[in-house]
């Protein structure tokens, strides 16, 4: 992974959409993206789902009873709102406009239901979609992690199939096979983007020169 951070000129900022099947390695990806990008800043999603071990409240998500959920969801208070997985998700509208007002780019971790609605409320995102090598793979991780029951590995299993349909509709797809070269190819299509933010074929481009899976 290059440790050099690329300046670049201030720019109304963008909103960039991550999706992955669960156990893809989407999380691992971003975290080391934004550890070199300063201006690019992640959402942090409210959530019904109980905290895994090692999480912590406001830093990987905003854990929040359901009716508590339910309540932000009718105020407006969201700008996209999904159930995953039995658990209700949801995306803070006011902070990302805000954050995007003040010329930070923002990224989004989300689902491929969260990102159909923010894509019909928000013109030029940019979606990013990360999969697995195989089905095969996918379970071997899911399995690997030690944090799911059987019940919900089956689960996961049967939706990634369902989610991976929608990965021709995204602007980049990275194969997550190995991880370095699969960050080298996210930051490839972030750089694409903010370096070029009015022209959307440069992600095209990348694609064709092999430069993206």
């Amino acid at each position: 992974m290059s440790s050099e951070s690329t300046a670049r000129p201030l720019h109304a900022g963008r909103l960039f959409l991550v999706t992955a099947p669960s156990g893809a390695g989407k999380s691992s990806l971003v975290n080391a993206l934004l550890k070199l990008e300063p201006t690019l800043k992640l959402s942090i999603s409210h959530t019904t789902r109980q905290p895994r071990p090692g999480e912590v409240n406001g830093r990987e998500y905003h854990f929040v009873s359901e009716h508590e959920f339910l309540a932000m969801r009718d105020r407006g208070e969201f700008l996209e709102s999904a159930l995953v997985h039995g658990n209700y998700y949801g995306t803070s509208r006011i902070w990302i406009e805000g954050q995007m007002a003040q010329g930070n780019d923002v990224l989004l971790e989300i689902d491929w239901q969260g990102a159909r609605q923010v894509r019909e409320r928000f013109d030029g995102t940019v979606g990013i979609f990360i999969l697995p090598p195989s089905m095969e793979e996918l379970e071997r991780r899911l399995r690997g992690r030690g944090l799911d029951s059987e019940e919900v590995i089956l689960r996961r299993l049967a939706n990634a199939r369902a989610e991976m349909q929608e990965a021709p509709h995204y602007d980049a797809l990275i194969v997550n096979d190995d991880l370095d070269t699969a960050y080298d190819h996210l930051r490839a299509a972030y750089l694409a983007a903010t370096l070029a933010p009015h022209c959307r074929p440069g992600l095209v481009e990348a694609l064709n020169n092999g430069h993206l899976l």
